[in-house]
């Protein structure tokens, strides 16, 4: 079961990327189609967790909620959306997928925590294959919003970076909330917020927008790909540890590039392929704890089978 969960909470993930890409070239506004998709997707899932009686009002008052929520959402997907204006999808999932090695890096060099030689290559094999994701544009003179959308992902992957780190201290802060009702009040925030700088930046002319691909990227972003995504990655984070959720990161590259080059026609060059390669390989290679646990995991089985 916790396997197939996973699998689909990788497609989810994976498919985000290039729903953003529609929804933005039909014409619907970057930051307030993120706003949208946060507020409404985070208001629901707070409600549903308010039924339950298993968080408080007071929960939505607190500045620890807002700053997490300026981190983790707003800087984060005010970036991404706003890129995804002029690049590909594919490429937008790679560079997001970096915010592992960004961690690492904050935590070495702000938290000075102790960094092992197989963190650093690591970092350095990812670092490199990000130079490998860019060089195309550059190398055939891209547009400069080409190379400054590569940019803006990589600064919003800093702030992620940083907000996942925050986050950590506010779960354990407000341990007696659920970490569920925690996302969605953070959702809620970075969603406000992102509708706020649309309202300050961007035109709401709907005359101009493709109605159809546009609801239906804002539709999916919001209750598959926020809803049902993140609710399966708690769930299957209850169920096993906080580390193997999260190397989706590994997998959704090559879905969203295959799904870009497949659906949408995005242009994938083989050095592209090459850098999605050695962006997984570095996270891979500095995290041997996942490689741990699916050893433990199959240990205890062979257990379980032959006591």
């Amino acid at each position: 079961m916790i396997g197939v969960a996973f699998a689909i909470m990788c497609l989810v993930f994976g498919t985000t990327f290039l729903a953003i890409k529609i929804g933005v070239e039909a014409g619907l506004p970057p930051f307030l189609s993120a706003g949208l998709r946060f507020m409404i997707a985070g208001a629901l899932m707070f409600a549903w967790m308010l039924m339950k009686g298993r968080v408080k009002m007071s929960l939505l008052w607190r500045k620890e909620m807002l700053l997490t929520g300026a981190g983790l959402t707003f800087a984060t997907f005010a970036a991404l959306y706003w890129a995804e204006q002029y690049v590909s999808s594919g490429v937008g999932a790679i560079l997001s997928a970096t915010g592992p090695i960004m961690i690492m890096v904050m935590q070495t060099v702000l938290l000075r925590q102790k960094t092992s030689a197989r963190i650093i290559t690591g970092c350095l094999i990812g670092f490199v294959g990000v130079i490998f994701v860019v060089m195309p544009g550059v190398t055939i003179g891209g547009s400069p919003l080409w190379l400054w959308g590569c940019i803006v992902i990589l600064i919003g992957e800093v702030c992620y970076s940083a907000g996942a780190l925050y986050s950590k201290k506010v779960i354990n802060q407000f341990k007696e909330s659920d970490p569920v009702a925690i996302n969605a009040v953070q959702m809620m925030h970075g969603g406000l917020l992102l509708l706020v700088l649309s309202a300050f930046t961007e035109s709401w002319n709907m005359s101009v927008m493709d109605w159809t691909p546009a609801i239906t990227s804002l539709i999916y972003l919001t209750v598959i790909g926020s809803m049902v995504g993140h609710s399966l990655f708690y769930w299957i984070m209850s169920r096993t540890n906080p580390l193997f959720p999260a190397t989706w990161l590994y997998i959704s590259p090559p879905i969203a590039v295959g799904l870009g080059a497949i659906v949408y026609n995005e242009h994938v060059s083989w050095m592209t392929w090459i850098g999605v390669v050695l962006i997984v390989s570095g996270l891979l290679f500095m995290n041997d704890k996942v490689t741990g646990w699916f050893k433990s995991r199959r240990n205890s089985n062979t257990l379980a089978e032959n006591p």
